[in-house]
């Protein structure tokens, strides 16, 4: 009871609902700040002002001075006794609470699903969803309902205001004609602003793709260098210890030397001291007749001592010249590692290409694996549609084509005793079945080849090359704007064969030529 005559005392005697930012007038009644600007502005022009409470009259507009303490209060009793929400709107004819459907705008009005199928359905009775808000639906002059829409001031607007009001003689168009013109245009933008943001989101995925991609690649290179160091800091360390241990072996040797010739000179000091102690016995005998029948030890007679010089070239010295040598040719030696891996750089930051073999192009006498990484050559017919790139002649080229860049691949020969493989352009001959269409026999292509012997050739000039050891496994490097073909053995450490130095004018294929019961693989 005591909360609600509290909750009495704190309500506006114009609103009758709890103080919002409550204001005094001079005669000590308090109202809403709106609830008495409302009421002091209908008061213009009348000649004076007064209370709505008291009617205290003022012959100019009162100052509305904010009561503090009133609104201090006001906020502690909210906070403790909140006014209970509007959670749902009901039907206006209803005797018990019924939730409504719909508000007519025209009767402000809210209907049940039973009393709206009785409600009027002309044009002028606008339906919306249930709402206990009409005033910004009317006119703020005319109090009536706004169906109109002024083109010219861009406000909604009734019909008193066109016909009569402020907009007569305006352009004015139906509220709903308007409105869905302006719907046509938000869905034109909407439709611009989803292809902008699914264009945006290609675009992030294709940057996290290539991020993904780049710090993958990143990867590869650093474990790639890291091997490269470690190789380098390997044979440094064997090169270290090689020459250390020589160092240290020289020094036991002559540290051992020195030990013995000490030990030998310690036992040669003992036994001068013991005779230079018989020696000076004799000295000490007064007796002449005695001293003269004593001989003194022969050896004491005609010993001498040794040479300091001669002890340490007994001895030994440290032989820097050896270590220098080692060292010169240890150093040497990795030199020559060094060009090997300089060829390895050139390699490291480069991805190998993925070469697969077109089979459009195959041959009928090569049978093609199924993840087209091998070919091996046959003497039975592959069924095979004939069309242009087909070659006649035992070959195949790779499905992609080389036109810029640098790019390298590596190719397993071991299982074919003949074998040719090397790039061609794409306007090489397929269709003739002899020497002018193979890989390097015509100025179309270039092949490193093993027939009778290695060697490399193009337009049909051959060239011999001596390998150290069988060739097994085979790099090739091609760099198209340097113009630059070149050939390496993979072995330990790694050969270049030989470079071919050019200007390709067209797009460049991988190129393989297959021998019979033979077999060339691409390395993954």
């Amino acid at each position: 009871m005591a909360s609600a005559d509290l909750k009495a005392e704190l309500s506006c005697s114009i609103c009758l609902s709890t103080y919002t930012d409550p204001v005094s007038l001079r005669c000590g009644h308090n109202f809403c700040r709106d609830c008495i600007v409302s009421v002091l502005d209908t008061q213009e022009g009348a000649g004076g002002y007064s209370c709505p409470e008291c009617r205290a009259e003022y012959q100019e507009r009162p100052v509305l001075e904010k009561n503090r303490k009133l609104s201090n209060i006001v906020e502690s009793f909210l906070s403790s006794h909140p006014e209970p929400e509007e959670t749902q709107i009901f039907c206006t004819y209803c005797d018990s609470p019924v939730p409504a459907t719909k508000t007519c705008l025209q009767c402000d009005a809210s209907f049940c699903d039973k009393h709206l199928s009785k409600h009027s359905k002309s044009a002028e009775h606008v339906l919306t969803e249930p709402t206990v808000s009409f005033e910004h639906r009317k006119c703020s002059i005319h109090k009536e309902l706004v169906k109109y829409y002024c083109c010219e001031d861009s406000v909604a607007i009734c019909t008193s205001c066109w016909e009569a009001g402020d907009h007569r003689g305006h352009h004015g168009e139906l509220l709903n004609v308007v409105c869905e013109r302006k719907k046509e245009t938000l869905r034109s933008i909407t439709e611009t602003l989803k292809s902008e943001r699914e264009e945006t989101e290609r675009r992030v995925q294709h940057l996290q793709g290539h991020r993904r991609e780049e710090k993958e690649k990143a990867a590869g290179v650093t474990e790639r260098f890291t091997d490269l160091f470690r190789d380098i800091r390997e044979k440094l360390d064997t090169l270290e210890r090689e020459v250390l241990g020589e160092i240290s072996r020289q020094e036991e040797q002559m540290s051992l030397s020195v030990s013995d010739l000490i030990t030998q000179l310690e036992t040669l000091k003992d036994e001068l001291s013991r005779k230079i102690s018989s020696i000076e016995v004799m000295c000490n005998i007064t007796d002449p007749l005695t001293v003269l029948k004593q001989e003194p030890e022969s050896d004491v007679i005609s010993h001498r001592s040794c040479d300091v010089t001669s002890d340490v070239r007994v001895a030994g010295c440290l032989d820097e010249g050896i270590i220098s040598q080692m060292l010169q040719k240890g150093l040497s030696h990795f030199i020559g590692n060094l060009k090997d891996l300089q060829i390895k750089i050139q390699f490291l930051l480069l991805e190998k290409a993925d070469i697969l073999m077109d089979t459009k192009t195959a041959s009928k006498c090569i049978i093609i694996s199924g993840d087209r990484r091998s070919a091996s050559g046959t003497d039975v017919y592959q069924q095979r549609p004939d069309g242009p790139e087909r070659f006649v002649s035992r070959q195949v080229l790779s499905s992609c084509s080389f036109s810029s860049g640098r790019h390298y691949w590596e190719v397993d020969v071991s299982a074919a005793e003949k074998w040719l493989i090397g790039v061609a352009g794409h306007s090489i001959e397929r269709k003739i079945c002899g020497n002018e269409s193979y890989i390097g026999y015509n100025g179309k292509s270039w092949s490193l080849c093993f027939i009778d012997n290695l060697g490399v050739r193009y337009n049909n000039v051959h060239k011999k090359i001596t390998p150290d050891s069988p060739v097994q496994t085979v790099r090739i490097y091609l760099d198209y704007e340097a113009g630059r073909l070149s050939f390496y053995q993979l072995c330990d450490p790694i050969r270049h064969l030989h470079t071919f130095s050019t200007t390709f004018s067209e797009p460049l294929y991988a190129a393989f030529y297959v021998y019979k019961n033979s077999c060339i693989k691409v390395i993954k």
